[in-house]
């Protein structure tokens, strides 16, 4: 019985998540779910292009988070319309929270909306948003292991991005066996190595997300 609630859940929330779809492609708006453990860096990778295509693009921002606005306060200190969403526990974010939200933002004037999910490796792989890429983060402190730990969320990812490469020389990371067990999962999703602290790979990242307008 559990199952088949399970089943209507998903099934009301995915119905939710291709109406949100269909509203960002009639705007021209491609939305990135973008996925974490909490303190990979989720909001220092949002800021970075935020200040690196300001002007150049229209972007807009949603923040999950179990409690707080501090991430949507830094957004719009930059100009940039963001919505706080907060879970009060949840420990994802749905596609009904999106609804919810877009019409908050001017869609119209967009070229890209990052949704920042709520800091956790599970929970958020298994609920549509209506987003057209899903970006997962990783980073140096939490060790190589994750994709194998946490394979549902690395194997669906358009684009895995390895956060806080300035620290490797301090940690015990073994980027060969972090890229084999990813390669295990989807031999076609890219990784980019980025610092936002010394700016490594950020131009990689920003050329990866260009090519991804859809206007």
């Amino acid at each position: 019985m559990e199952v088949k609630v399970l089943k209507n859940i998903l099934s009301a929330n995915d119905r939710i998540a291709e109406k949100n779809r269909a509203l960002l492609d009639e705007n021209g708006v491609l939305a990135l779910n973008i996925m974490a453990s909490p303190g990979a860096g989720k909001t220092s990778i949002i800021m970075s292009t935020i200040k690196a295509l300001n002007g150049e693009y229209g972007i807009g921002v949603i923040e999950g988070d179990i409690a707080s606005s501090v991430d949507a306060e830094k957004v719009s200190r930059e100009g940039i319309p963001a919505v706080q969403i907060n879970t009060g526990g949840g420990c994802h974010l749905d596609a009904n929270m999106i609804s919810d939200s877009l019409p908050d933002l001017p869609l119209d004037k967009l070229d890209f909306i990052f949704i920042e999910n709520v800091g956790n490796l599970i929970c958020p792989a298994s609920y549509a948003l209506g987003d057209r890429r899903r970006i997962i983060i990783a980073s140096i402190p939490e060790g190589d292991d994750k994709p194998i730990k946490y394979p549902i969320m690395f194997h669906d990812a358009d684009l895995i991005v390895l956060n806080k490469v300035d620290l490797a020389p301090y940690v015990n990371f073994d980027r060969a066996a972090f890229r084999q067990a990813i390669k295990n999962l989807n031999d076609k999703t890219p990784i980019i190595e980025v610092s936002c602290t010394t700016g490594e790979g950020l131009d990689e990242w920003l050329t990866w997300l260009k090519a991804q307008k859809i206007k």
